[in-house]
């Protein structure tokens, strides 16, 4: 069954809505300039909340796994926001090294993937094979997104589904987004067949606020389909 993510949260309710509908993987932006962001005091007080408002979900071995999503910082800080916060991985959407992710030295190693925005077959193969996480990890192993010039992300584009096929057929545990909503997320799921799909602004009523009518859809069709 594809997994979920969840991304963009700013709010209890909404992720206490993300949780109930069964999503696998609950997503926290600590890049400023994206209308979702976070601080890291807010969404430390915020993850606290949402592990004493649904403790037996959190207790559960499949429990929801909360994510920290960084945008060209240093590991140290990476690693530091993490404990602050209580997360249990690290996305990593900017220019980042490979061996951030790679190195065995890394304070990130293990507990981090990429996000790639490829814009042919080869660079997607190139660059999967540089950054592809350690096997083992409780999560993904490289996130696709669809590629834009200035953006990290983000940009509610779908992407190259035909690339995202031929990637998740040769990487495992590969995270799918871009431009997903609860309208497509089954045909992409379908034609892709990733080990799981993220969605910030396809579920939401405003930047940073989600619509719980969209985000069970979304789940919904995404584990269906």
């Amino acid at each position: 069954m594809t997994q979920v993510k969840i991304c963009g949260l700013t709010r209890l309710e909404d992720a206490l809505a993300a949780v109930a509908a069964g999503a696998n993987y609950l997503g926290f932006i600590f890049y400023p300039p994206s209308p979702r962001a976070i601080a890291p005091e807010a969404a430390a007080a915020l993850a606290a909340r949402l592990r004493a408002a649904a403790v037996d979900r959190f207790a559960r071995p499949d429990r929801p796994r909360l994510v920290g999503v960084f945008v060209n910082e240093s590991p140290a800080a990476i690693s530091a926001t993490l404990a602050q916060c209580g997360l249990d991985l690290a996305q990593l959407s900017g220019d980042e090294s490979p061996e951030v992710v790679t190195d065995p030295a890394s304070p990130l190693f293990g507990r981090a993937y990429k996000a790639l925005r490829p814009r042919s077959a080869h660079e997607a193969a190139a660059s999967s094979a540089r950054y592809l996480a350690p096997d083992g990890l409780p999560g993904p192993r490289l996130l696709l997104d669809t590629p834009h010039g200035r953006l990290y992300g983000g940009t509610g584009e779908t992407g190259d589904w035909a690339l995202a096929a031929a990637l998740a057929a040769a990487v495992p545990r590969l995270m799918l987004a871009g431009g997903l909503t609860p309208d497509n997320v089954a045909a992409a799921v379908a034609r892709v067949r990733p080990f799981a799909v993220d969605v910030a602004g396809g579920v939401e009523s405003a930047p940073g606020i989600k619509d719980p009518d969209r985000v069970r859809a979304f789940i919904a069709a995404a584990k269906s389909a």
